[in-house]
């Protein structure tokens, strides 16, 4: 099998291989994933196996470049080595986060940190995943896959089912996977997306920390394994955070999950129709 790549100013394009399967980001094309790796051989390692798994991948070297290539063309998703030269992988996250062009961008985030309070603040600024070094090829390949799979599966459902999910002034349109507070747009990731949805539908009913990892993550099996029911705490503290007020209405059910007790949601149809 061989692999082609070409060099150009800001990174490395990173060719399929000749019998990869190619994986959608959402088209025909295969996903493209920015790799952000100030280390040449983690850097070639991840390329190739992306490539090899048939991703299309762009590599870049640190933190500016990095930048400059996600705006040329916006990846599917980010593979972010946190420990950066220059500007650091945190603050690529945070700019990732802030500019409403990239915002909903997942990122997967490789860092040599292994302690806890690490992977908790990692998880604190957006980040959708995080794996430590040293890794497994094969797992790292297995999360992307996974990110990609539940992006294109929440994406499918929206389109499929449409509408508005309402909770008083709490608002999420399945059709822009958008949420609205009192008609201003609240700045969620992907994945804080999938679990305030999650609990939406499930109003009343607790929800296992289990059960989200299953439903927000794709997670299942041996991937599963691989995270912590703990990452759900930390991604529902942001979500509470940016919800303001509304974030009262996710309840901890302590020791077990979480609970949505918020104004009875419903859908909202469009003006017109009559519902079956």
């Amino acid at each position: 099998m061989t692999r082609r790549e070409h060099r150009g100013r800001r990174g490395v394009v990173h060719g399929l291989p000749a019998r990869a399967t190619p994986v959608t980001g959402g088209s025909e094309l295969p996903a493209r994933i920015l790799v952000i790796e100030d280390d040449p051989g983690i850097a070639a390692l991840v390329a190739y196996q992306l490539t090899r798994a048939g991703y299309r991948v762009e590599t870049a070297g640190g933190g500016d470049g990095g930048l400059e290539s996600l705006h040329r063309e916006i990846p599917d998703l980010v593979v972010l080595d946190r420990m950066l030269p220059g500007l650091s992988g945190d603050q690529v996250l945070a700019a990732i986060r802030e500019d409403p062009a990239t915002r909903c961008i997942p990122v997967l985030v490789l860092t040599a940190k292994r302690e806890q309070a690490d992977r908790i603040e990692g998880l604190e600024m957006g980040a959708d995943d995080y794996l430590t070094k040293p890794f497994s090829p094969r797992e790292l390949v297995l999360r992307v896959e996974a990110i990609l799979r539940r992006i294109r599966g929440f994406a499918g459902l929206a389109g499929h089912q449409g509408g508005v999910l309402r909770a008083g002034d709490l608002a999420l349109d399945q059709d822009s996977m958008r949420v609205t507070l009192g008609g201003e747009e609240v700045p969620v990731t992907p994945t804080e997306y999938r679990l305030l949805r999650v609990l939406l539908e499930n109003r009343g009913r607790m929800r296992k920390r289990d059960d989200l990892l299953e439903a927000a993550w794709d997670a299942e099996g041996r991937s599963r394994a691989g995270m912590r029911t703990r990452t759900v705490d930390m991604h529902i503290r942001r979500l509470r955070t940016k919800l303001g007020y509304a974030g009262d209405w996710i309840e901890t059910v302590r020791g077990f999950g979480y609970r949505f007790r918020g104004p009875e949601p419903a859908v909202l149809r469009e003006p017109g129709s009559q519902a079956h």
